[in-house]
């Protein structure tokens, strides 16, 4: 059965230009999950280490991330954390860029992630699937994140264009991934996904999959 998680306001989009962006240290920055996926971590290391520090800044510029904001200034980040962690683990002092789309008056966490909530702006399951947990297990950093092979899994199957991207449904991988969790595959992990690939593109391309948004058939 796919992930059953709370109804979800879609993100806003970034402004348009660069006018109303933020400049943010990555290592500052919140997390509204528990886990990513370490393959496509590796991936965007692998990206971002063939590019130069300038080219790398007009990347991020026109990938901005989407922020909440609290009244003493804290940031959690709605999106782009497989991106920025990637970042952050090859250059710790990163800068990048972002957009405020909601903005508190309170100075207490809490209530910027009860907030969070209730919007479905938070993924409190951990890299096993189990969960939820409450929003204070989150981690302060990037760093923090657990790994999740199944959301290694889909990200491959994204990639492979089996499955198709869902941009404004939160944590659509997630769904995917919890889905795949509960069918029968070989044992994988995310840096060794080739054993569960076969059975997972005919999983993904069943009808069984059909109710889950992105699929192809």
């Amino acid at each position: 059965m796919a992930l059953q998680l709370p109804p979800y306001d879609p993100l806003p989009p970034p402004p348009d230009g660069t006018g109303g962006l933020l400049q943010v240290a990555v290592a500052e920055l919140r997390p509204s999950q528990l886990c990513i996926g370490l393959a496509e971590i590796r991936q965007r290391q692998a990206e971002f280490a063939a590019e130069s520090r300038k080219n790398r800044q007009r990347y991020l510029r026109r990938k901005p991330v989407p922020l909440v904001r609290d009244a003493r200034g804290a940031l959690w980040m709605v999106d782009r954390h497989h991106r920025l962690r990637g970042l952050l683990e090859i250059e710790p002092d990163a800068m990048a860029f972002g957009y405020v789309i909601l903005q508190l008056s309170s100075e207490d966490p809490s209530a910027a992630l009860e907030a969070m909530a209730q919007r479905g702006w938070l993924y409190l399951h951990d890299g096993r699937g189990q969960g939820p947990w409450p929003p204070e297990r989150l981690p302060r950093s990037l760093l923090g994140l657990d790994d999740d092979p199944y959301r290694s899994l889909v990200w491959k199957l994204k990639q492979e264009r089996v499955i198709a991207p869902a941009p404004l449904i939160p944590f659509h991988e997630f769904r995917w991934g919890a889905w795949l969790r509960s069918r029968c595959l070989p044992p994988f992990s995310s840096l060794c996904l080739e054993p569960a690939l076969p059975a997972a593109r005919a999983l993904a391309r069943s009808a069984a999959a059909s109710r889950l948004a992105g699929w192809k058939g």
